[in-house]
């Protein structure tokens, strides 16, 4: 099958970004796979980590892995479990291949999109929405209770915005952090208090030593720190992140925006009998029936409003490049998409 996509040949900077004529022999519709031609995929950061080499992946490769369109075909063995999907339902799904007209998705991982919902908003709500929601109600459950404290950063866009806002569901006060750049009214974010950076100029993230965070967060806690310490920014903000944390507090860094963490020893846990974790969304749908239950809770609160989701740019696929400076230029301020035009 021929078709246009995003593909990288060799791992690198934008310019490994190639939309072309691709000859894609994986796109197959398998006894527990459909073929999905594609509306919409999700940019995330991830891509980016993939594209650069730092999750190493085989090359070449079609980048994206969030999408969403119409089933277009479905497996023909007698024996296939179709799960209940017909041919032209609307779905979304968090899978390899993305970037493409059409992608081949495993049967298990197609969440139907209700009738009542945009796909551009169904696309918004998967990883970044399915992310946020086992951030906030999976990894720290049982530490962080109904009134504590959590420190979320990055609520002025992406994955950021939606856990502060899923945190104040869950009953948690939430500190969160952004930069002047994306400063909006503190109940957008779902945030008691806002912590307002300084940019950092030509960066993903904010400028994390323009405040002293730490006395900020101690401040506003009484000096007892957040029990939860949610944080997707990585190398510029672990040791504000260990600093900030209660007694018996824990630690959730999940992404790499300024870098990856670095070794640390564990004896960093001790003063506060600390927790910390490195958790990936994959573990957290790993069932079926987990998937359809987290889609489930993010599609209801955002169709009863609330969660504010903001689709913040829509690309098309062949300004791949363009997306990509503009994610990692900080300059979102909610979901980016691409809208892909499949010819009939």
């Amino acid at each position: 099958m021929k078709m246009k996509a995003v593909v990288v040949e060799a791992t690198g900077g934008v310019e490994a970004l190639q939309f072309k004529n691709f000859e894609a022999t994986s796109i197959q519709c398998t006894s527990n796979e459909a073929i999905i031609k594609n509306e919409y995929a999700g940019l995330n950061f991830i891509d980016t980590y993939h594209r650069s080499g730092l999750y190493p992946r085989d090359c070449p490769f079609i980048l994206g892995q969030e999408g969403g369109g119409v089933i277009e075909r479905l497996p023909t063995d007698p024996g296939a479990d179709l799960l209940g999907f017909k041919v032209g339902d609307r779905v979304v799904y968090g899978a390899f291949g993305s970037y493409a007209e059409k992608t081949s998705v495993p049967l298990d991982k197609l969440v139907p999109v209700p009738d009542d919902m945009e796909m551009k908003t169904a696309i918004a709500c998967m990883i970044q929405g399915l992310t946020a929601h086992y951030l906030s109600s999976s990894v720290g459950a049982g530490i962080a209770k109904e009134g504590d404290w959590v420190l979320v950063y990055g609520v002025g866009s992406g994955t950021g915005q939606w856990t502060s806002q899923m945190c104040n569901l869950r009953g948690y006060k939430v500190i969160g952090t952004t930069s002047k750049g994306k400063v909006n009214d503190k109940s957008t974010f779902g945030c008691d208090e806002l912590i307002v950076l300084d940019n950092a100029t030509g960066k993903s993230y904010a400028d994390y030593t323009s405040v002293d965070i730490v006395s900020k967060v101690m401040d506003i806690t009484n000096g007892k720190g957040c029990k939860l310490i949610i944080d997707g920014i990585g190398k510029d903000t672990y040791e504000i992140s260990l600093k900030c944390l209660a007694k018996r507090g824990l630690f959730v860094s999940f992404g790499n925006a300024s870098g990856a963490v670095p070794a640390f020893p564990v004896l960093r846990l001790l003063p506060q009998s600390a927790y910390m974790t490195r958790p990936k969304l994959n573990d957290f749908v790993a069932s079926r029936e987990e998937l359809l239950d987290r889609a489930s809770d993010v599609f209801t609160w955002v169709k009863e409003g609330k969660l504010n989701i903001v689709i913040d740019k829509v690309f098309d696929l062949e300004e791949v490049r363009a997306a990509h400076e503009y994610l990692e230029s900080g300059g979102s301020k909610g979901k980016v998409l691409f809208e892909i035009k499949c010819p009939n």
